[in-house]
This record gives C-alpha cells, sequence and structure tokens, in this order.
C-alpha cells in the first residue's frame, strides 16, 4: 500500500479544481438525531463526499479565506493534511488547472457500526490536472496514473450539517478497479 500522504496532497490538488462534470449539485441535508438506517447513513456520507468535492473546487490558492470551506467538511488527519498542504501550495505560489472527476463513489465498510465510521472506494480521474510552481514548472510526477484508486473514511459528527466529516483519504487496492 502506498502512502497516504502523496494520495491525499493528489487528492487535495485534483479536486479542488474540477468542475465534476456529471456530479450532482450538492445538497445539505436536515441534520437528524440518527440514521434511520444504514442506506440513510451513506446517502449522507456520500453527500458529504460531494459538498467537500465541491468546497475543494471554490479553493483559490491565492486567497486563504476560501479554505475555510474545505476546513468545515473535513476532521482529524484529512483536516490536517488539508491545512499544510494549502498553506504550503499558498505560500510557495503554486497554481492548479484542469479539471477531475469522482468516477466511482462506492461503500466500502463500516466500522464500530454505521453510526460511527463509514469508507468509500473513489475512482478520481486526474488526467487534465496540471499543478505548477510560481516559474510555471509543472509539479505533477510523470509517474502520475490518469485514475487516483482511493478510500475516503468518514467519521459521524455532529458538527456537520450531513453528520459526518471526511477524515482520511489513502491510496486503495482491490474492487472496485479503477480505469487507468
Amino acid at each position: 500500500m502506498k502512502s497516504p500522504i502523496p494520495f491525499i496532497a493528489v487528492a487535495l490538488l485534483a479536486v479542488m479544481i474540477s468542475g465534476c462534470s456529471g456530479q450532482p449539485s450538492p445538497e445539505a441535508f436536515t441534520p437528524t438525531p440518527a440514521f434511520a438506517s444504514e442506506e440513510e447513513a451513506f446517502a449522507a456520507a456520500e453527500q458529504t463526499y460531494r459538498n467537500y468535492v465541491d468546497a475543494l473546487n471554490k479553493v483559490d490558492l491565492s486567497d486563504p479565506h476560501t479554505f475555510e470551506e474545505v476546513y468545515d467538511w473535513t476532521t482529524g488527519d484529512a483536516y490536517a493534511t488539508a491545512r499544510e498542504t494549502f498553506s504550503q501550495m499558498s505560500a510557495d505560489r503554486w497554481t492548479v488547472s484542469g479539471e477531475s472527476v469522482a468516477s466511482v463513489v462506492v461503500p466500502l465498510s463500516t466500522e464500530g457500526g454505521w453510526m460511527a465510521h463509514t469508507a468509500f472506494a473513489v475512482c478520481l480521474d486526474v488526467s487534465r490536472v496540471e499543478v505548477v510552481d510560481k516559474s510555471g514548472q509543472s509539479k505533477v510526477s510523470a509517474n502520475r496514473g490518469a485514475v487516483q484508486s482511493m478510500k475516503v473514511s468518514l467519521t459521524s459528527s455532529s458538527d456537520s450539517p450531513t453528520r459526518w466529516l471526511v477524515s482520511t483519504i489513502e491510496g486503495r487496492d482491490g474492487d472496485p478497479v479503477c480505469d487507468s
């Protein structure tokens, strides 16, 4: 398994500039004290991920105020990594362009019961994403695959309107296999 940090950074870079074409617009769920079913919990968790992607799409590295909505959809490692990554990229005056698309978002598992933690397999097409430094040099590895296979974990939280927050993003092997 590959280190989660590069995948988190790739996910942040790739998703933050995407238009997510073909994806539904983010919607807020009405907070409820508990989910009535596992299906309802998964739907709210998926909406959280999509809201997180939408927040990333609004990030402008030259305006740190645009980072706040991303922070609102994250907790734990995802929150810490987003803060560190955005701060560094902004300080280094990097820019991103292009579009990434989440082509697969499939429930993977529940840990500690479906009310506490859940995870999704995500296939993220980053083939059109370019990241450049202040001198215009590409920061994208020549070995980067066109589609990133990720595991996105979420933790339940009363601080979220959907009752979930993105907690970790890491590389993933196995099914579903992402097209390359």
